[in-house]
């Protein structure tokens, strides 16, 4: 048997129908489980109107207290239409001088009128970069390329958590470091790619994904602080696909082996967890055959890089007009002009060059970054040198 579908007109309508055929209201409200202040104002709608009474009725008030009149609104867009290159406090100025008698709105009140009726132009927004990954090498020399990654952050005992930073040689599986941090920020992974390079010397290349704090979305084609540091250090970079793990499946395999031995259970404390870090990274290297090298240790395979780090060298662009370094705010300012780069480039030299009339090239170290003219502040981004090969290796 189908189900029997009635509207509340419909209920409405039998509960009038049946008060006029002489029940009692009491009863009928009863019946119908409502109070009887609502089926004396159903009843009262229906001697009032008849059946569009027993419609619903817009909940909609009949005034808004903080509404412009109708008069004040057109005159804005009117004052608008006359002046094109007008803004709201321009607007909002020629109302006060006019003497309408009326209180005059706020001048964020006049731009969202101007907004509603169509009359404010949209700047063009800025593209954010779309990470797209890189090619990726295979070498089979020990530091030709590392990996890193932050494996999955887990809570320890005393309710904090941990996000391990670790770090492997492609070639070698060796694990160089794994690392208990408070946080992503990129101040941590400074002081550990430090320690690392200080260690175990530089790398030619260095794979990661395309999260912080190894690639940023706001910056010229995803590099980060901590990337432009691998630049300026004479290091490649390498970046798999979005939502590719298995383009860094070595290290993710790491991973695995590091999440079973030594963070379940998790330790007491960040000094504890790092402990059984440190006591790990003993065992993968120095004791754990591994079957993906012929059962070797990685630490029979691996050794340190003949690149000793030394910090960063000078920048110079002897080939360009001028060198300029960016500002903290990430700001080329030259003469009067300020052009807007990004913050990753903080406190970096960069080359500019004219390459046309009033068509100028900014470069840092040897790539291209982008061009801008005397018209314009901000810098329109160059081809990205990253996804067309895999940036070479300084010679070791």
């Amino acid at each position: 048997m189908p189900w029997q579908e009635c509207s509340k007109v419909d209920e409405r309508l039998r509960f009038v129908g049946r008060l006029l055929e002489g029940e009692k209201m009491t009863d009928l409200c009863r019946e119908f489980d409502i109070s009887r202040k609502t089926g004396y104002k159903i009843f009262t709608r229906y001697q009032q109107s008849g059946l569009e009474g027993l419609t619903d009725r817009s909940r909609r008030p009949y005034r808004q207290a903080n509404r412009l009149p109708e008069l004040l609104e057109s005159r804005i867009v009117q004052v608008r239409r006359e002046h094109p290159s007008w803004g709201a406090p321009k607007i909002r100025e020629k109302l006060k001088r006019q003497s309408l008698g009326i209180s005059l709105p706020a001048i964020s009140t006049v731009h969202a009128v101007l907004d509603r009726h169509g009359l404010v132009s949209r700047g063009r927004r800025r593209s954010h970069y779309k990470a797209e990954g890189t090619p990726l090498s295979r070498p089979t020399r020990p530091n030709a390329l590392w990996c890193a990654d932050y494996k999955g952050e887990f809570m320890l005992a005393d309710r904090r958590y941990c996000y391990p930073l670790t770090l492997t040689d492609f070639a070698s599986r060796y694990l160089l470091c794994c690392e208990a941090l408070h946080s992503t920020k990129e101040q941590y992974a400074f002081a550990v790619f430090e320690r690392a390079f200080k260690e175990f010397g530089l790398p030619g290349a260095i794979r990661s994904d395309n999260g912080v704090p190894f690639a940023s979305r706001g910056a010229f084609f995803g590099l980060s602080k901590l990337s432009v540091w691998w630049l300026r250090l004479g290091i490649g970079i390498e970046r798999i696909k979005p939502a590719h793990p298995q383009q860094n499946g070595r290290h993710e395999r790491m991973h695995l082996t590091l999440k079973k031995e030594a963070t379940k259970p998790p330790g007491k404390n960040f000094l504890q967890q790092q402990a059984r870090f440190d006591q790990f990274i003993r065992i993968f290297n120095e004791e754990r055959p591994h079957q993906a090298i012929g059962m070797h240790y990685p630490c029979e395979l691996y050794e340190p890089s003949p690149r000793p780090y030394t910090g960063l060298p000078e920048l110079h662009y002897p080939f360009h007009d001028m060198t300029v370094t960016v500002t903290q705010c990430g700001r080329l300012c030259f003469g009067r002009r300020k052009v807007n780069l990004s913050q990753v480039f903080a406190g970096q030299n960069v080359g500019v060059r004219e390459v046309a009339d009033h068509i100028w090239l900014i470069s840092f170290m040897h790539y291209d970054l982008g061009f801008f003219d005397d018209q314009c502040s901000r810098v329109e981004c160059a081809p990205n040198p990253f996804t067309a090969k895999v940036l070479p290796m300084s010679p070791e």
